[in-house]
């Protein structure tokens, strides 16, 4: 009888590798093994069909292989926009603030929320038999790091500090995969690998550093998205790292794929194949080039390569046998998105039927992009108290600026369903007060004329909308003034478009209850503002929410708990050259020596708040171990509101440079007021590590550390400190 039933049992066992359950190809069977499907499914294929899938959709329509074309996705799915992101009418998804923005918030949960919705609308596109358009491969989130306000993609960026660009690459990467044990609802992909900040002549230039701030700095922030996020797929740079083009560079098989477990998809960035040739030089052909990009790691190429393929096989450059071994990173994201299996199996293949409702449409995606847009308001001064606007006292508005009647999108932008200009979400607060309040009256000039600034000399109070504009108010590789940039461009001035500062300062001497607000992508220097102007807030383009968040913030509906994720530099003199990778001499809260315009973490609130008893779980930890680190902090104001708590270390012991200061945790806080919270970090000791070149390992130094709490990275903000001890 045993050996009866052991027979039946390998007979089954034998049928399951021939065939599906449904009677299929093995490579459809979900019940077989990951690697035993994908190398059923090459084995089937011709040689065509496999250089075919090494482009934007990794499809076998022969075999029923359904794949899934690349989407931008920095803050909302890209169907449309400025730059007709899929090429045909525009759809309308959730556009939510650009990356900078979410940035500012300093809320993962919250922009793990903003990732969520992202996948979501992008799987109803993608499976919606009314649009069945779209894809499920995301290129986001960014990790690369704001180094340096004048490089043009800072707004597609968290930030310049890598723990907190990481933590919320991190949790971005997690909305968009979702937290399902087996199928991601889409797949997040990494850009741009590796340092990846200037934009003039980015297709031939060469980010130079050591071996230390390439893991420190620049990799670390992908490190975190792919071991703490799961992304497995990312984007190499234009650039070159230290001479060698990071399409063909060693790190992408040694570090990414061997060590950090990149097992998916790793892909040129547009031309990336082309520009090895015409613009690296680093290769005679362009099938030479192909040849080197696949054996470095390339699997997926967003560039004409099927003839350079093609040729380096014909010329012994490559073998089928190491295309194969590419593919095979393609279809491991294909099964994880439920690609090769039956619906019915892939939870998030049953978004987009013919009853769900369109997600961009619902009530509660709406507040969803209102939370997002207000949380990311910074207040970077309010020295006369004007803000939040009393009902009581004000009763006449001004709105004047060129951005007034605006809500600009930038080159990652999809088309948002509708907008909400500051005009417009200005009003709509003004004149629809809560029960008991006034009405105020509003009136708008959107420019900068005489006859704006003698509108704000008549009204109670003046709200000057000025900024950057993402797309530089011109073409491809153009912009309309130095202080612009954009991808393709570099600033080249860090103060406001020609004539905005003037006009704040008109603006002001006529009236002094003036209320500025940057609209910007970058910092912003401000010579006469800074010192003259008594209220400013920064926030940043693309929300479709943009006016409705910033009327909250202006009417006291909302706190502005932002902060900020840049050091805003006073001027260009205290930046190092452009090229100057470097960080240590002089970029960076870690590094910056000078005295900044506005700091790293630097935001303000309409209420007060104490920060009390700094204390840890324990007074030292192992080279292995973690302790908690705990602060007391109380709104001691009248108003809800929100602080950020930023948790810094410092090395008095360190035998090697260390940074001035490192932020190494941070949490945001709604406080009634009274209310007093005690808010826990947990501190890693391997958090606390630097890297060894010589040992090419992560070393955690025993001895002192100090920490350090506070409202910003500023000195003078981190109140409270205390040390504690790594044991040897």
């Amino acid at each position: 009888m045993r050996t009866s039933l052991l027979s039946v049992c390998m007979l089954a066992a034998i049928a399951g590798l021939s065939a599906s359950p449904q009677g299929g190809y093995p490579f459809q069977n979900p019940d077989l093994g990951v690697e035993e499907r994908i190398t059923d499914l090459i084995g089937r294929m011709t040689f065509e069909e496999k250089v075919d899938c090494l482009a934007n959709r990794a499809a076998v329509p022969r075999l029923g292989v359904k794949g899934s074309p690349h989407i931008e996705g920095y803050h909302g799915v890209a169907q449309g926009g400025p730059s007709n992101w899929g090429r045909r009418n525009p759809t309308a998804t959730t556009q939510f603030p650009q990356a900078y923005g979410l940035g500012t918030t300093w809320d993962p949960e919250l922009v793990r929320r903003v990732a969520a919705q992202e996948a979501l609308e992008a799987r109803y596109l993608y499976q919606s038999p009314r649009y069945a358009r779209s894809g499920i491969i995301v290129r986001a989130p960014n990790a690369d790091l704001a180094r340096d306000p004048r490089w043009g993609r800072t707004e597609e960026v968290y930030g310049e500090d890598p723990f907190h660009v990481g933590t919320l690459a991190t949790a971005f990467t997690r909305g968009l995969q979702g937290d399902h044990p087996r199928y991601w609802t889409t797949a997040a992909l990494l850009k741009h690998f590796l340092a990846n900040s200037n934009e003039d002549e980015r297709t031939s230039s060469s980010s130079n550093f050591d071996e230390r701030l390439w893991r420190e700095y620049y990799a670390k922030p992908f490190e975190m998205a792919v071991r703490e996020g799961g992304s497995r797929a990312l984007m190499a740079a234009y650039n070159a790292v230290n001479g060698t083009p990071a399409h063909v560079h060693p790190m992408l098989r040694d570090i990414v794929m061997k060590e950090w477990g990149v097992d998916g998809i790793i892909c040129t960035d547009g031309s990336g194949l082309r520009l090895l040739v015409t613009d690296h030089k680093a290769f005679p052909d362009l099938a030479t080039a192909a040849a080197a990009s696949i054996k470095a790691g390339i699997n997926h190429f967003l560039d004409q390569h099927k003839e350079p393929v093609t040729e380096a096989v014909k010329r012994g450059l490559l073998t089928e046998a190491e295309i194969d071994e590419a593919l095979r990173g393609l279809f491991r994201v294909s099964i994880r998105l439920g690609l090769l299996d039956p619906p019915e199996r892939v939870p998030a293949a049953a978004i987009g039927g013919p009853e769900d409702p369109e997600p961009w449409a619902q009530p509660e995606t709406r507040a969803l992009v209102r939370e997002v847009t207000r949380k990311s308001i910074v207040l970077l001064k309010n020295s006369a108290g004007l803000l939040p606007l009393d009902r009581s006292k004000v009763r006449s508005l001004a709105v004047v600026g060129p951005l007034v009647n605006q809500v600009l999108l930038d080159w990652y932008s999809g088309t948002p369903p509708y907008t909400v200009t500051p005009r417009e979400g200005i009003e709509r607060a003004a004149g629809s007060p809560p029960p008991g309040a006034n009405r105020v009256g509003t009136n708008w000039v959107g420019d900068m004329s005489d006859a704006a600034v003698e509108l704000a000399r008549r009204q109670d109070v003046a709200i000057v909308c000025v900024g950057s504009h993402p797309e530089g108010n011109a073409g491809w590789a153009l912009v309309s003034s130095p202080s612009e940039g954009k991808e393709a461009v570099d600033r080249k001035a860090i103060t406001l478009p020609p004539g905005q500062e003037e006009f704040i300062r008109r603006v002001y001497e006529a009236n002094p209850r003036t209320v500025v607000v940057l609209i910007t992508s970058f910092p912003v220097a401000l010579p006469w503002a800074a010192d003259n102007a008594s209220t400013i807030l920064h926030m940043t383009h693309n929300s479709q929410e943009l006016g409705n968040g910033l009327a909250d913030v202006l009417f006291g509906e909302a706190d502005p708990g932002g902060r900020l994720v840049q050091t805003w530099p006073r001027s260009l003199e205290q930046l190092p050259p452009m090229m100057d990778y470097d960080i240590r001499r002089g970029r960076t809260y870690m590094y910056f020596r000078g005295e900044p315009l506005y700091p790293f973490g630097y935001g303000l609130s309409y209420t007060t708040f104490a920060w009390e008893r700094l204390r840890t779980s324990a007074a030292s930890m192992g080279r292995d171990g973690a302790i908690d680190v705990t602060v007391d902090v109380r709104n001691t104001g009248t108003r809800e509101g929100d602080e950020v708590v930023q948790l810094y270390v410092r090395y008095p012991d360190s035998k090697v440079e260390r940074p001035l200061k490192q932020l190494r945790g941070f949490a945001r806080v709604t406080l009634r007021p009274g209310e007093m919270r005690s808010v826990t970090l947990r501190l890693r000791a391997s958090d606390l590590a630097y890297w060894d070149p010589a040992r090419h390992a992560w070393v955690v130094e025993p001895g002192r550390v100090e920490l350090m709490a506070g409202r910003s990275s500023a000195d003078r903000d981190l109140t409270l400190r205390q040390m504690v001890t790594v044991a040897p």
